[in-house]
């Protein structure tokens, strides 16, 4: 038989206090409360496995310690966002971060932007991450939330009140670039999906590495299937450059498992740089040369950024963080393989 659960007022009874005493203790609220009646309610609560609700308690206190992360649900990740690399690895590095300082961490994807403000005012959060949504969307929160919120690689011409959190994307993949120029490499693919916002400025520093008309750029489909009936389509031409840049991990190890199924060699017959350092990439066979970008860091300056503004601090409106290229075996130099 399920042994019945213990009420507030069980606790008050065994203790012989008011139910008031014992909740406001419960809740945190203990300033008028002597240390010797907390001290006693707290034993009692663990004597007695009281399991209180949550929720309420958060709700009810001024500071709830929660932390929302809201990411964007795009159609490009096909129902698995939180599958993602660069999600995953946010989403890790986030939670030891708040766990680190005592906050509790709330996730959520939506494709709507609207959803935002119901559902951090839901659980009184005191700050909020953002990840994937477009400017105007931002702009928008801004206007009509009053919770705090930083955003991970937003693309903004400006940004006014919106604390944004970004990496050098172009000197990412500058540093592709000069890397396999440097190697030997003299005709390059560039492998991205679209060609706006941080994707166009990975493209745009690898581009800068080599001397015009060595690089290629293709704008493969959105969608997983069609990107590999796209490079089906167009492998003898693949197979004519001896490198490849792709603005994602994601799609770096896919087209490396591309080419193996189509009896292409990496790095021997052609080298492939991914973008995010993503635990795939290490794991990959060949590990994958990427540029690194450091989650760890990102998650630390997020949350010194929203407990700044809480406290009514000022901040920077764009923080840019610094990327290094990782060598790996997916790339050659001159017959010798990294």
């Amino acid at each position: 038989m399920e042994e019945k659960r213990v009420r507030l007022a069980d606790v008050a009874e065994a203790l012989g206090l008011s139910t008031a005493t014992v909740s406001k203790v419960i809740h945190g609220k203990t300033k008028k409360i002597s240390d010797e009646t907390v001290k006693r309610v707290q034993e009692k609560l663990e004597e007695m496995n009281y399991i209180p609700n949550m929720a309420g308690i958060l709700l009810a206190q001024n500071n709830s310690k929660i932390i929302g992360v809201v990411i964007h649900d795009n159609p490009k990740y096909e129902g698995r966002v939180l599958e993602d690399g660069f999600i995953m690895a946010s989403l890790n590095a986030l939670s030891k971060q708040v766990n680190e300082l005592g906050y509790f961490l709330m996730i959520k994807t939506t494709k709507r932007c609207e959803e935002i403000p119901v559902f951090a005012s839901m659980w009184n959060m005191e700050g909020l991450i953002l990840i994937g949504f477009c400017e105007a969307e931002y702009k928008k929160l801004r206007e009509n939330m009053r919770i705090s919120f930083v955003v991970y690689d937003g693309y903004f011409r400006e940004t006014d009140r919106i604390v944004n959190l970004v990496i050098d994307h172009y000197d990412g993949g500058y540093q592709a670039g000069k890397y396999l120029k440097d190697t030997g490499h003299t005709r390059a693919l560039c492998i991205s999906d679209n060609c706006i916002c941080m994707d166009e400025e990975r493209m745009e520093g690898f581009r800068a590495a080599f001397s015009p008309g060595e690089v290629r750029f293709l704008q493969v489909p959105i969608l997983k299937e069609e990107r590999m009936e796209y490079y089906q389509a167009h492998l003898e031409e693949i197979k004519e450059y001896s490198a490849a840049f792709a603005v994602s991990d994601v799609y770096a190890l896919e087209f490396i498992h591309f080419l193996q199924r189509q009896g292409v060699q990496v790095p021997e017959d052609i080298s492939v740089i991914g973008f995010d350092d993503n635990i795939a990439s290490r794991e990959n066979s060949p590990s994958l040369t990427t540029i690194h970008q450091d989650a760890d860091e990102r998650a630390s300056r997020a949350m010194t950024v929203l407990r700044k503004m809480k406290a009514g601090e000022s901040v920077e409106n764009r923080i840019t963080l610094p990327v290094h290229l990782v060598v790996r075996r997916s790339t050659k130099n001159n017959e010798t393989i990294y």
